[in-house]
């Protein structure tokens, strides 16, 4: 019936547009009328639309009384209490605790060790160790994660990618790993806060694909083992565990690594993500276990990590908005306020509008993939979007500050650093 009244009422306009346009009615003096009509005829449309649309709601809501399964059927922007509570602790986190250490941690090109007790007091690890073990992750909580990604990354883009590699291994472990995988690891993170974890997905390589990798792994009874080179490792010298990506008989899977002396570090400083100590691991017939059984999904796996960046990217533009308002609100020119400028104003316009369509379609993925359905179209535009306008709102950042945005006494030539990295860095980081 809804259909049949739209078509009608699509109908009606289309025909008094036209109608409108013809000079015939002028002619023959019936504008008035044929007009009048038409109006009559649309407005007994829309009352006809707005009744069957009424009574829809209605049956809806029964079968949701009936139903409730199918309450999440809707796209659905409302945060539950729980996910307020953990977003505000983790934007209080952000600016108390990391925003005052970043700038020293970018210089030191180290990551403050001070954050670890921090994060121990948070209990951020927590958010991802399932319910047995004293944690909170009693179903997949994805649309949680990129919240905790994108109001931590408020308070700065490495040290937030530094804190969350333990946590997102741990949350990979979580909804991937096999059943002896996670009777391995799993215990050890929840009663061992001092254990690091990271990941080795990046490949030094042009164009670098997460599909198509020349990292390698064969068969070793019922293990494996790793032979290849992985770079832009975050923590990589300091972590215990590591998540590896490599082909295993032509297809890209997911290894559990435990540091030992087949694996070698060196330094690989980058433009940005400085406080996280990225190094160039080289594996040599390394063992490894896989990380899943036979279901698990690559894809996903590294799309979740490409929501991750996109949320801790993000997180670090609002602070650039931010920053750029109330640095154009305080700095004068010519007797005003800079933000008083079209210029400067509409700049700062353009950064809030892709801030919410980056927020929207990250968002999208991310209650697609908790809901359990098909999401890699819906990643993949987040992470375009996020990969071009971060960037852009980075420049900008810098542009608006002037002479200052170029000087290390603002931070915005700090996150221009580091939100370039978003269109860098594939996974590395899980959702």
């Amino acid at each position: 019936m809804t259909n049949m009244v739209n078509k009608a009422q699509g109908f009606g306009l289309s025909l008094l547009t036209k109608m409108a346009g013809s000079h015939v009615l002028d002619q023959f003096k019936l504008r008035k009328l044929v007009e009048k009509s038409l109006y009559q005829g649309s407005k007994a449309g829309f009352k006809t639309l707005s009744h069957t649309q009424k009574a829809f709601k209605t049956n809806k809501d029964v079968h949701k009384q009936r139903l409730p399964n199918q309450q999440k059927s809707l796209f659905d922007l409302n945060l539950t209490e729980e996910q307020h509570m953990t977003a505000e602790a983790m934007q209080q986190f952000a600016s108390e605790v990391l925003y005052p250490l970043a700038h020293q941690a970018d210089q030191d090109e180290k990551f403050p060790d001070v954050l670890w007790q921090h994060v121990q007091d948070l209990g951020l690890n927590y958010y991802a160790l399932p319910e047995a073990l004293g944690g909170v992750a009693a179903e997949k909580n994805i649309i949680s994660n990129i919240l905790i990604a994108e109001q931590l990354a408020e308070g700065d883009f490495s040290l937030t990618a530094g804190l969350l590699s333990t946590f997102s291994c741990i949350n990979a472990i979580t909804q991937w790993g096999s059943e002896s995988i996670q009777a391995t690891y799993l215990p050890v993170f929840a009663e061992d806060a001092d254990i690091i974890a990271t990941f080795a997905v990046q490949e030094a390589t042009a164009a670098f694909n997460p599909m198509q990798l020349k990292t390698r792994a064969i068969a070793d009874g019922s293990n494996y083992k790793i032979s290849g080179e992985k770079t832009l490792v975050i923590l990589g010298e300091k972590a215990d565990v590591i998540l590896v990506s490599a082909m295993l008989n032509g297809q890209p899977e997911i290894f559990v690594v435990q540091r030992d002396q087949t694996i070698s570090a060196k330094k690989s400083p980058a433009m940005g993500l400085k406080a996280t100590e990225t190094v160039t691991l080289n594996f040599n017939q390394t063992p490894a276990q896989r990380l899943g059984d036979d279901d698990f999904n690559y894809s996903a796996f590294v799309d979740l990590g490409n929501l991750m960046w996109c949320a801790i990217a993000v997180g670090t533009a609002t602070a650039v908005k931010k920053y750029c308002i109330r640095y154009a609100n305080e700095r004068t020119a010519f007797g005003e306020p800079i933000s008083h400028r079209q210029s400067v104003a509409f700049m700062i316009a353009d950064m809030a509008i892709e801030l919410d369509a980056m927020h929207m379609l990250i968002l999208n993925a991310a209650s697609l993939a908790e809901a359990g359905k098909p999401f890699h179209r819906e990643a993949y535009l987040a992470r375009l979007l996020c990969a071009e306008k971060s960037m852009k709102i980075g420049t900008d950042g810098v542009q608006i500050l002037g002479g200052h945005g170029f000087t290390k006494e603002h931070p915005v030539e700090r996150w221009y650093r580091d939100l370039r990295a978003t269109a860098i860095l594939h996974s590395g980081l899980h959702a």
